[in-house]
């Protein structure tokens, strides 16, 4: 299962979720919310209006909110 981590250059959740995951061999598209337009609603759509990152948006249509690795590994079968 793939999908997109929306995140910012300054967070430091993103910063160690995008490590672990890295180390544990798994890919994924990163979209940075303060760059790309209208990623940040997109964040916002999913979070009740907040912006909060990291956001991940799986291929299935389901999202997650600031994941620990454990959780993402689950969520993709690895």
């Amino acid at each position: 299962m793939t999908f997109i981590m929306y995140t910012t250059q300054w967070c430091g959740y993103c910063k160690r979720l995008k490590r672990d995951l890295n180390e544990a061999g798994v890919f994924f598209e990163e979209v940075d919310i303060e760059v790309v337009p209208d990623a940040a609603e997109k964040v916002a759509q999913v979070n009740g209006g907040n912006h909060t990152v990291p956001t991940l948006l799986f291929s299935d249509g389901t999202a997650m909110t600031n994941p620990s690795v454990a959780k993402v590994m689950e969520k993709i079968g690895a």
